[in-house]
């Protein structure tokens, strides 16, 4: 313990510079354009701004930056329930220096784990009334909503799956924490019961409202002659300074290879939001003789 202490503290000693931390989260973002896989190593949860990283992707990240993992279990179970709570340890693979730590936890009395379907009615009729219930189910699409028969599961049946699930947890909460990726993926979205999923998607979603409105009341913003929905492939950043005043300016690049302007650092941002997500931008320009220049931009969310 005295070992991982002093690795630490070596590693804060020397802390990193802005370049250093920009190239670290460049490379994320290579490696999940160039490498990762949507609905394979991360997942978009409809009205979320950002991703959802999966354990394969947590794996790409960590092989990425050579960082091992070492899982440590505490066993929370008892006679009823399946509970177990772990501790990720990443360590440098080349030094072995203790690099941060990641905690998940699972338990058997978790929703999606503590109830089944029946195989039959008379699965459901034999089993004690404490055992078994009857819930509201939300219909998908336009189908209406409807009721199902449950029954408890037997923990023991689901107690792998209960410690492969914390683990997992756990190895993602490592790799967001020390690699800093928090800002490019969510964690955990895709473990929420479907309910509780569309509802903070539909929570989100409607914060965007409030922001929308208030850009079209803004004064004196020139209108749009022409708008395209477009995914955006890259951006660059062009710093420079006229008249004693410096600037920065943007350039978005789209699927198609065509260019984009803006001096805007909120519409920079908002179209880096879409990259890193894999979303479609709306964007409003007009074309001048130095090319495209964007007047809005909105992350374009598709309607349900």
């Amino acid at each position: 313990m005295q070992n991982e202490v002093y690795d630490v503290a070596v590693r804060e000693s020397t802390p990193l510079t802005a370049v250093q931390i920009r190239a670290q989260v460049n490379l994320i973002q290579e490696v999940m354009q160039a490498v990762m896989k949507k609905d394979v190593h991360y997942g978009v949860i409809p009205g979320t701004p950002k991703p959802t990283l999966y354990k394969a992707g947590a794996e790409k990240i960590l092989s990425t930056f050579r960082i091992g993992v070492e899982p440590e279990t505490e066993d929370l179970s008892n006679y009823e329930t399946a509970h177990y709570r772990v501790k990720a340890k990443g360590f440098d693979q080349k030094t072995g220096a203790l690099l941060g730590v990641g905690v998940g936890e699972c338990s058997s009395d978790e929703e999606k784990y503590k109830w089944r379907r029946p195989v039959c009615d008379e699965e459901f009729n034999e089993t004690p009334d404490d055992r078994k219930r009857i819930v509201w189910k939300r219909g998908s699409g336009n189908n209406p909503n409807y009721q199902q028969k449950q029954i408890r599961t037997n923990p023991a049946d689901v107690a792998n799956t209960i410690l492969k699930m914390a683990k997992k947890r756990a190895q993602i909460d490592l790799t967001l924490t020390v690699t800093a990726a928090s800002d490019v993926f969510d964690q955990d979205l895709e473990d929420l019961p479907e309910e509780l999923r569309q509802e903070n998607g539909e929570q989100k979603a409607a914060l965007k409202e409030p922001q929308k409105k208030a850009a079209a009341e803004k004064k004196d913003v020139p209108q749009a002659a022409e708008s395209i929905t477009v995914l955006v492939k890259s951006i660059f950043h062009d710093a420079g300074e006229k008249n004693g005043k410096k600037y920065t300016r943007h350039t978005i690049v789209d699927a198609n290879d065509v260019r984009y302007n803006t001096f805007s650092d909120t519409i920079a941002a908002e179209a880096q939001k879409a990259k890193d997500s894999g979303a479609k931008v709306k964007i409003g320009f007009n074309t001048g003789k130095f090319g495209r220049d964007i007047v809005t931009l909105e992350i374009d969310v598709p309607e349900e």
